[in-house]
C-alpha cells in the first residue's frame, strides 16, 4: 500500500496523485507539488489515504510543501495575470487575421510558461502569433488547440437537463460516447435531444449504457419473433427497463398488439438493433473526431 493525496490544478481537471511525505491535509486545502510543467500550486481534492501500489503511476512523486500564504497569494496574482493575457492574445489573433478562437489562458504557477488554449475547425499557423506574444510577456508560450468536448469543460455552463455541464461539474476525463448507446437505450436519434452544448454526444449517455447492455442479453428486441400464451408473434415495442413488451400476433396481424411481460413469453428468433446507413452518416458528427 502506498499513502496519496489527490490534488487537482483547474477546476474540474484530472485528479493527480502525489505522496503526501508525512503531511497532513484536509480537503480544500492547497499544496504545491512538481510536475512535468514544474512547481504548480493545486488543491487538495482527495485527502491522506492508502492505495494499492496497482492503483499509482509510479514513481510517485513528492508534495514540496504545504502551500504558504504566499504561495497562495502568487496563484490568485497569476489568475489576474491570465484575464489580462487572455484579453492580449484576443487582439493579437485578430491583428494577425487568424482562424481560431480563444478559449482559456494558463500561467505555470512560477510564471515561466503561459499556455493559450483554443479551438479551430483545422490546422493554425500560429507561429508569427507565438513570436508576438512572446516579445509582449518575455517568456514562454505554448499554444494548444483543444476539442470542443475541453472548451465546453473549461467555459461551463447549462446541460438540457437544466444542471451545470457534468464535465464542469465532476467529470475529471471524457469517455467514449456512441450513436450505438442511445440506439440502443431506445432515444431518439434527433441530433437537438442527444447532444450537448458542445455539439457532440451527451456524456450521459454513458452512464447507464453497462445496465442497459446486461438487460439487453435478456430482453428480445424489436422484430423478434416470440411465442406467447395467445400464440405467436413480433414483438413490435420493448421496454428494457420495465420488461413490458408489445407484440402483434401472427393470428390477427390488423389487431392492436397486445402487451406481456417478458416473463411469460418465450423466443424464438431474436432481432438485432440496427443503425441505417442514411442514420449513421447524419449523425456521424456526433461522435468524437
Amino acid at each position: 500500500m502506498a499513502e496519496i493525496i489527490g490534488v487537482r490544478f483547474k477546476n474540474m481537471g484530472k485528479l493527480y496523485y502525489f505522496d503526501p511525505d508525512g503531511h497532513r491535509f484536509e480537503r480544500g486545502d492547497m499544496a504545491v507539488v512538481e510536475t512535468s510543467y514544474g512547481m504548480e500550486c493545486g488543491e487538495v481534492v482527495l485527502v491522506n489515504r492508502d492505495v494499492a501500489e496497482s492503483d499509482i503511476i509510479k514513481p510517485l512523486k513528492k508534495v514540496v510543501r504545504p502551500a504558504l500564504p504566499e504561495d497562495v497569494q502568487r496563484a490568485k496574482e497569476n489568475a489576474e495575470k491570465e484575464k489580462k493575457a487572455f484579453e492580449i492574445c484576443q487582439e493579437k489573433i485578430a491583428a494577425h487575421k487568424l482562424e481560431m478562437k480563444l478559449v482559456n489562458v494558463e500561467y505555470t504557477f512560477d510564471n515561466s510558461k503561459i499556455l493559450f488554449y483554443f479551438t479551430a475547425d483545422g490546422r493554425v499557423d500560429f507561429r508569427e502569433l507565438v513570436k508576438d506574444l512572446a516579445s509582449v510577456f518575455r517568456t514562454r508560450i505554448e499554444l494548444r488547440q483543444i476539442g470542443v468536448r475541453d472548451e465546453a469543460k473549461m467555459l461551463g455552463g447549462l446541460g438540457i437537463c437544466g444542471r451545470p455541464f457534468c464535465c464542469s461539474q465532476f467529470l475529471s476525463d471524457f469517455q467514449p460516447v456512441s450513436i450505438k448507446m442511445a440506439k440502443e437505450q431506445g432515444l431518439s436519434l434527433n441530433p437537438t435531444k442527444i447532444s450537448g452544448s458542445c455539439g457532440r454526444l451527451m456524456c450521459c449517455l454513458k452512464y447507464e449504457q453497462e445496465l442497459y447492455e446486461e438487460l439487453l442479453k435478456v430482453t428480445p428486441k424489436v422484430g423478434a419473433i416470440v411465442n406467447t400464451k395467445e400464440g405467436k408473434g413480433v414483438v413490435t415495442e420493448s421496454n428494457l427497463l420495465t420488461g413490458m413488451l408489445k407484440v402483434t400476433l401472427d393470428k390477427t396481424p390488423d389487431s392492436p398488439p397486445i402487451i406481456v411481460n417478458l416473463r411469460d413469453i418465450k423466443v424464438i428468433k431474436d432481432s438485432q438493433i440496427k443503425i441505417e446507413q442514411d442514420e449513421a452518416e447524419e449523425l456521424l458528427h456526433l461522435e468524437d473526431e
